[in-house]
């Protein structure tokens, strides 16, 4: 059944509208796979902040020309399932690459990150990259550290002072 002409301009205006959102959309070809497998690995990339959409090629390289973001046509052959990635972008990437480890069904084309094109080796490049918690983490862990050293400095002295005047109070007591 034929998509109206209208309904193409909806469905472009709502692509266009996810891609201003995202910060990366990882592109993949779903063939082969079930309707629960599909369901299953929505409801994965759900919960990474991010969102698989079954699309007309036509329809997305559109929108991204609307966008200003290159459409390359050697990741829009066959049918395509675009990811939408709106919070974490290693997250989604590490849910499809295990996905298309463990189905061997679903194939990882590459993505779009800003203006720069990439190729499957991309995506299990940013799989690789630590998620959001993990990175906030490691820079509160940079943060703290100057602090937490200058506090056992501080602590250091303190420590020393209350060591020395024990030492003193022993030496008191025992010629006492």
């Amino acid at each position: 059944m034929a998509i109206t002409r209208e309904k193409k301009g909806k469905l472009v205006s709502e692509y266009t509208e996810k891609l201003q959102r995202s910060q990366a959309v990882i592109v993949s070809e779903y063939r082969g796979m079930t309707t629960k497998q599909l369901q299953d690995l929505r409801r994965e990339l759900r919960a990474s902040g991010s969102e698989m959409v079954v699309a007309k090629n036509t329809l997305i390289s559109r929108a991204l020309v609307e966008v200003g973001m290159p459409a390359p046509e050697t990741l829009f052959k066959g049918p395509t399932a675009f990811t939408f990635c709106y919070t974490d972008v290693a997250a989604p990437a590490k849910s499809l690459n295990k996905w298309a480890r463990e189905s061997k069904i679903l194939v990882v084309k590459g993505g779009l990150l800003g203006q720069s094109v990439f190729d499957e080796t991309g995506v299990t490049q940013l799989a690789d990259l630590p998620g959001r918690e993990q990175l906030l983490s490691q820079v509160i862990g940079i943060l703290q550290a100057p602090i937490s050293g200058f506090v056992n400095v501080l602590a250091g002295t303190l420590r020393g002072l209350v060591n020395v005047l024990n030492a003193r109070m022993d030496q008191m007591e025992k010629a006492a």
